[in-house]
């Protein structure tokens, strides 16, 4: 799986992946407005991509400790 063919050296990582020394989560916009998103640990698994409506409830919903099973997110 590929990272969605975004260069290497614009993905950028959560300031919480550096608490943990994990350096989990990184994102990166796309060229057509939405937001790729990979495990820096495990970059061959590739990134999902995420459209502005569904990023923004993500955001959201971890933002107020909400995130669950029901909050209604579209991958694509």
């Amino acid at each position: 799986m590929i990272r969605h063919g975004l260069p290497r050296n614009a993905w950028w990582k959560s300031s919480y992946s550096y608490d943990t020394q994990g350096e989990c989560l990184e994102l990166q916009p796309t060229p057509d407005a939405q937001v790729a998103i990979g495990d820096s640990k495990s970059r061959p698994r590739g990134a999902l991509v995420f459209g502005p409506p569904a990023w923004a409830a993500f955001v959201r919903a971890v933002t107020r400790d909400q995130l669950t099973t029901t909050v209604p997110f579209m991958v694509g």
